[in-house]
């Protein structure tokens, strides 16, 4: 569950439309998920032997550090903290406030019910992981809810209760078609995204080396074929020209299907999936931190386990406090544009880890060995390496701010590193 929720997000309630503004075919629509949910389910392999091989606290942050440098992790951590996690899970935090609003009526402004909701998730995790965990499969077990309600809608309805359908633009030919499929890799990346958070709770499992590469291989499997169900109802009930027109498929399945109450229903899903997608951020990400104090690149207290719950307390707290602070700002919904772009950055940098970890220490029994290593393995660095690209192409300016902070981390580990 805490894989799956790491993936499922508000993003695919919405990504379907973003994904057939690039691309206008059916065929390439579907293709272009299918070639992503392959290259995540490349990266679990990747990261359940990573995770067999390195089973402590921190994930990814773990293995950086291992094959690399302190420095190539401390990066990693500063731009998680100021960028792809705290920045990512405030501008959530704020989707839900609106559909929360929406749904209810309440007079508060977003930005408190946004608060709220970010403080009380931060104070339930820090009970430990098992607490927030049981929160996390609860939310998780109802965003599938919604979205196997958003498929049987549209398998129900889609065949008679479809608008005339409208041509779709035509698609570009040779280096054009290779751009689109790119440009539409960036939010099917995004979508995708999130199974390695898995890993930064291994410290905290009881036998990691075999339940967390399990779990990563069975929740990215399990998310393929969710996303590619919504996709073909999406289609099957808007067409490509409906999808291309709308901002909010589900809502325009759901409300051809079963009128306006049914895009109430879906409505309550999208925030029950923002509010899991937080949930699941509260819970992992915050050992990361943890992880750096440890190894003395933060501030020490960061690095203490509570006595009577078992999990970083103060990391926990420190996270929340951020994304409280900018869902308050309200200036850091841009940061969803161009996290993909240092995202990726990390997610090559962790898989060409495996290449070095491998040649220094051949498997022991017991360790997952990825299949296909190491052409698969570099099949996914190079895919990484061309969304980076595609994000870069796509919106320079917000790539190069994603950039500018990556780059701000390398005094900051100087200092950290020399104190």
């Amino acid at each position: 569950m805490i894989v799956m929720g790491g993936i499922v997000g508000a993003g695919i309630f919405m990504n379907p439309s973003e994904v057939a503004h690039r691309v206008h075919t059916p065929a390439l629509i579907l293709g272009v998920w299918v070639l992503g949910g392959g290259l995540a389910l490349a990266g679990a392999f990747i990261w359940a032997e990573l995770a067999t091989r390195l089973p402590g606290a921190g994930g990814q942050y773990l293995y950086l550090r291992e094959a690399w440098h302190p420095a190539v992790a401390f990066l990693y951590g500063w731009v998680l903290l100021l960028v792809t996690q705290t920045g990512g899970m405030a501008a959530v935090a704020v989707t839900f406030a609106a559909y929360y609003r929406r749904l209810t009526g309440l007079a508060w402004n977003e930005s408190a019910i946004a608060a709220a909701v970010l403080l009380g998730l931060t104070a339930i995790n820090c009970f430990g992981a098992r607490a927030g965990s049981n929160v996390q499969s609860a939310l998780m077990l109802l965003k599938t809810a919604a979205i196997a309600a958003l498929v049987a809608c549209g398998l129900a309805f889609g065949g008679h209760a479809a608008p005339p359908a409208v041509a779709a633009t035509a698609d570009p030919h040779g280096f054009g078609l290779l751009k689109a499929a790119g440009a539409a890799m960036v939010p099917i990346a995004f979508a995708y995204g999130g199974w390695q958070t898995a890993t930064f709770v291994a410290g905290e499992m009881r036998d990691a080396r075999r339940d967390l590469s399990r779990g990563i291989i069975a929740g990215v499997t399990g998310v393929i074929l969710l996303y590619l169900a919504v996709n073909f109802v999406c289609l099957r009930v808007l067409g490509p020209g409906g999808l291309d027109r709308t901002s909010t498929p589900a809502s325009e399945v759901m409300r051809i299907g079963l009128g306006e109450r049914g895009a109430e229903w879906i409505a309550v899903g999208i925030a029950i999936s923002t509010l899991g997608f937080l949930s699941q951020g509260m819970l992992t990400g915050p050992r990361v931190y943890y992880a750096m104090a440890r190894d003395g690149l933060f501030f020490e207290r960061v690095g203490r386990l509570s006595p009577r719950a078992g999990a970083p307390v103060t990391a926990i707290v420190l996270q929340g406090v951020l994304a409280t602070a900018i869902a308050c700002s309200g200036k850091y919904g841009e940061i969803l544009n161009f996290e993909v772009t240092v995202d990726f950055i990390s997610f090559a940098m962790t898989a060409a880890a495996l290449f070095v970890l491998r040649r220094r220490a051949p498997a022991a029994p017991g360790i997952y060995r990825a299949p296909g290593h190491p052409f698969t393995t570099a099949v996914f660095v190079l895919a990484c390496a061309g969304i980076v690209a595609s994000a870069i192409a796509a919106s320079p300016a917000n790539s190069a701010i994603a950039l500018a902070i990556l780059a701000a981390g390398v005094p900051v580990y100087w200092y950290w590193s020399h104190r």
